[in-house]
């Protein structure tokens, strides 16, 4: 299937800057190749994508727009050091989703059958383990404990064991026939657990956003001295 060519008046911008494309990038996946090209030869790279204003994921961006016109895509790069803060911020929109998703199941087992109330919960399930999935790629670097406190290393299997008791207890809630006992399973294990891991993640990200400021306050005087 072939995708539909840029027009003449196609306008690139890769972080803000416009881009000049060679005559032959006229689709979207030879301009998503030459911006993700022009981003790794600045040491950086793509890490969002979008045609005429919506995003696109990056592994199938031209998936639906093969015949579709478009006239402006957008590239965003981030560095080497941006990595564990934009983790950050995914782990983070993953507990707010989580939470919302569990507390609208809070209610939405008690006015559904058993059957319906176990599918809820199983789909949360899969949802609790999210951000515990991006935390968990996270290099130990990126947070200093003070001394005698556990380590990330050590907090995130914490994290790990806590869910896995809320899990199982919020699963044998599923079970009964009172489906007033799933709700407050909810409310109380699960809604409490994901509360507390996002104050944990937005003290982590406040860590790695002052690191990232000492640093580039130093690079900035080397930069100076170099002069």
């Amino acid at each position: 299937m072939h995708e539909q060519p840029a027009p003449k008046t196609l306008e690139v911008l890769l972080d803000g800057h416009p881009i000049k494309l060679p005559a032959e990038r006229r689709t979207l996946s030879a301009i998503r190749t030459y911006l993700e090209t022009i981003a790794l030869e600045s040491e950086r790279m793509l890490c969002a994508f979008s045609v005429d204003g919506r995003p696109e994921k990056m592994s199938r961006a031209c998936l639906n727009l093969e015949k579709t016109a478009f006239s402006r895509v957008e590239g965003t790069t981030m560095g080497l050091n941006e990595i564990p803060q934009r983790m950050l911020e995914t782990a983070l929109t993953e507990t707010a989703h989580a939470r919302i998703a569990v507390q609208n199941a809070v209610t939405l087992v008690l006015i559904n059958d058993g059957v319906v109330a176990q599918e809820l919960w199983w789909d949360l399930a899969r949802q609790l383990k999210e951000p515990l999935l991006t935390l968990s790629l996270l290099p130990e670097t990126i947070y200093q404990t003070p001394t005698g406190s556990a380590s990330l290393l050590q907090m995130r299997k914490w994290q790990l064991q806590q869910l896995a008791v809320i899990m199982k207890e919020v699963d044998e809630a599923c079970w009964s026939a009172d489906p007033a006992l799933l709700s407050n399973a909810l409310e109380n294990h699960a809604l409490p657990w994901l509360s507390k891991l996002h104050q944990t993640i937005l003290l982590w990200r406040e860590t790695v956003l002052a690191g990232n400021h000492v640093k580039n306050n130093w690079d900035r005087d080397v930069a100076k001295c170099a002069m």
